[in-house]
């Protein structure tokens, strides 16, 4: 069985900053790609970063130049760091995971709400 347990969200205004963790726990055997997708209200889950097991990343449009995403090999932990956080941004985020434990899987965090406002 596998786990994903999140934490760093919160409220903050405007223009601060957050920092969101993963912890994958459980029976993996290797990592593929570890994300975060995040979901408003009223609108469809999109992705948001990913790293991929060779250190290369992605961004949607939105969020390039704010966010960065990084990866602890070691603790099977992926970071979030927001920066320059708007309103837009405000959002449940969900940690994403595929990884091989007897085949390959997908899995997903629990949600951490994401506030922006002032």
């Amino acid at each position: 069985q596998v786990q994903l347990v999140e934490s760093g969200g919160g409220l903050v205004q405007p223009g601060g900053s957050l920092r969101l963790s993963c912890a994958a726990s459980g029976s993996i055997f290797s990592i593929n790609v570890m994300g975060w997708y995040r979901q408003a209200p009223g609108k469809e889950r999109e992705l948001v970063a990913q790293i991929i097991s060779n250190g290369s990343t992605n961004y949607v449009d939105s969020v390039k130049g704010r966010f960065t995403i990084s990866r602890d090999n070691a603790k099977n932990t992926v970071y979030l760091q927001m920066n320059d956080l708007k309103p837009e941004d405000t959002a449940v985020y969900y940690c994403y995971l595929r990884a091989y434990i007897t085949s390959w899987s997908e899995f997903w965090g629990q949600g951490t709400q994401v506030t922006v406002s002032s």
